[in-house]
């Protein structure tokens, strides 16, 4: 089980811009957080940021045949990005979409999510623990995922032997 982490622009300015916003937590010190949790579940992670909306697409679609999952946080693009969205879509891979702040409480144009409606679900407004969040959201999603699949097979497998 793969999981992709994918932060988006001035993720990689956390602990110095506006704290009384975003805390005091250093994305590095989120990454550490998330990667004691994927080794204590057997989940291996892959960390990604960037400040460019095209690498981001970019990393979306390097996630088939990668990844089983992805976590992203596309910062101030969540609001802006169709492309980013439809990189989503495509690859059609659960997605969880994180906020450390309430986007809800914040100015007008951040309350609209152009990637909820393609995404597993959202986390907002827990602050650095919503990634926590994430990952035990993302492992029971990937776990129901699993379980389904290996459900189909058996059924497959006992259809064609009750054929033969």
């Amino acid at each position: 089980m793969k999981i992709v982490v994918i932060q988006g622009p001035n993720l990689n300015m956390l602990g110095i811009r506006e704290q009384n916003i975003y805390g005091p937590m250093k994305l590095e010190d989120i990454h550490k957080q998330m990667k004691g949790f994927a080794e204590q579940n057997k989940v291996d992670i892959e960390f990604f940021q960037s400040n460019l909306e095209g690498e981001i697409v970019d990393r979306i679609q390097e996630c088939i045949g990668d990844a089983d999952g992805i976590i992203i946080n596309a910062a101030a693009y969540t609001h802006t990005s169709i492309a980013i969205r439809d990189a989503i879509a495509a690859v059609q891979l659960p997605t969880l979409e994180v906020h450390l702040s309430n986007i809800h409480q914040r100015e007008e144009f951040r309350h609209k999510s152009l990637l909820a409606p393609v995404c597993a679900g959202q986390i907002i407004g827990m602050g650095p623990f919503g990634y926590h969040l994430a990952m035990v959201g993302m492992t029971q999603i990937l776990s129901e995922v699993a379980a389904m699949r290996e459900h189909q097979a058996k059924t497959q497998a006992a259809a064609q032997q009750q054929q033969q």
